[in-house]
């Protein structure tokens, strides 16, 4: 399955308020070729808990200054180069929105996302 951050971006722009709209922040996150410790991978393995995601991206759609989340997360077996999730957050100031964004990507990638990487 393959998102469309333009497609996201439009659904966030057509169900907002514009008055609230200041800033838009998006994140891309690709397999990359290496681990986290620095060892060579081959793929990696993905899973997330759907119920928890909507109660993260809930949670922080009630925040002061946050007027709309969008995420999507592949699954499945993933070569390096695919996308393994795309999260954007819209609200009207960067005070409010750009702490909020790195809040939610640590939460998302601790308590939603289960990666499996697989070495060569």
């Amino acid at each position: 399955m393959k998102s469309s951050v333009d497609k996201l971006l439009e659904e966030i722009k057509k169900n907002s308020n514009p008055e609230n709209l200041g800033m838009v922040l998006v994140h891309n996150g690709i397999v990359r070729g290496t681990s986290k410790t620095g060892k060579k991978i081959k793929e990696m393995e993905l899973s997330f808990d759907e119920e928890k995601l909507k109660k993260v991206v809930s949670e922080f759609e009630k925040r002061k200054g946050i007027e709309a989340i969008k995420v999507w997360i592949n699954k499945g077996r993933l070569k390096i180069g695919d996308d393994i999730m795309v999260v954007i957050i819209a609200g009207k100031f960067r005070k409010d929105v750009l702490p909020a964004f790195e809040e939610l990507l640590s939460k998302i990638k601790e308590e939603v996302v289960v990666e499996k990487e697989i070495q060569s």
